[in-house]
């Protein structure tokens, strides 16, 4: 068996993986661009030159993503195809945790949401809420979408100055609400709020919304798993907001090693696990 390619399109930045003849995933990378096709070449090639793939090592090339849909010829003459990308969620997702249930969690610029039941892997709803929603209020409130400059402006905020917590409207707990728990999004920012705290606020609504969708999309199902992957999983202040909603609803957030490069790894067994 040669290499299998897989490739995880978006619409300015593509991530690639390959799986070798002994199963193991190697290389992940990520390249950005102006659009798809573009970053898809070049993290193909990039790839093939990082890892001395030559093109008669590959089997087969499978892409997924939104931004597969511009591609409607193979990759360099290699046999290619495409896998549905909640599918690949899934099995990209199971293939780093090992889980059998779950809710996986695709944190894009919006966010889906994919029920993994053993085999049975199905796309349950999801919210427009992501790293877009990031980018653009980033770019409204705080006149940049640089996430990473964004990230350390959140290193050095104070979520009080932006959040009602429940200790501010209670003098007590309430039922399953301790008092640091968050009763209003934003309810205390005021109209001088610093930089710091506005860039923590931000990010923390995005990531707890993100955090209670996936929770309500579990009622109804004894599942407590929630498999997290893409871009924003890689937001320090995740370490911060995951474990405080699993102490309040007693759920489990995973983010597996490979948690931006899950879709990639999901198209890549599509065509491994029908051969």
């Amino acid at each position: 068996m040669g290499v299998v390619i897989g490739i995880d399109v978006g619409i300015s930045t593509t991530k690639i993986v390959g799986i070798n003849e002994t199963g193991i995933v190697t290389s992940p990378i990520r390249i950005k661009a102006t659009d798809p096709i573009t970053s898809l070449y070049g993290a193909f090639g990039k790839y093939l030159y990082d890892n001395q793939v030559s093109l008669s090592d590959v089997e087969q090339v499978m892409l997924t993503g939104v931004g597969s849909a511009y591609v409607e010829s193979s990759i360099y003459g290699l046999p290619t195809a495409k896998a549905e990308e909640f599918l690949a969620d899934g099995l990209g997702a199971r293939y780093e945790t090992k889980l059998d249930r779950m809710i996986v969690v695709s944190m894009g610029t919006g966010t889906s949401l994919v029920k993994c039941n053993g085999t049975d892997i199905r796309h349950i709803g999801g919210i427009g809420i992501g790293g877009g929603t990031l980018a653009g209020l980033s770019r409204i409130m705080l006149k940049t979408d640089d996430i990473h400059q964004v990230a350390e402006l959140a290193e050095h905020g104070d979520i009080s100055r932006i959040n009602v917590l429940i200790g501010d409207i209670s003098a007590k707990p309430l039922p399953g609400l301790p008092m640091d728990a968050i009763a209003s999004l934003f309810g205390n920012a005021t109209s001088d709020a610093s930089r710091e705290d506005i860039a923590l606020g931000v990010m923390w609504m995005v990531l707890q919304s993100i955090c209670s969708a996936s929770i309500l999309s579990a009622m109804g199902s004894d599942i407590k798993d929630f498999v997290m992957i893409g871009n924003l999983t890689r937001l320090p202040l995740c370490k911060r907001v995951f474990p405080a909603t699993e102490k309040l609803y007693g759920v489990k957030f995973h983010i597996p090693s490979y948690s931006e490069f899950c879709t990639a790894i999901g198209a890549a067994l599509f065509y491994l696990n029908n051969k």
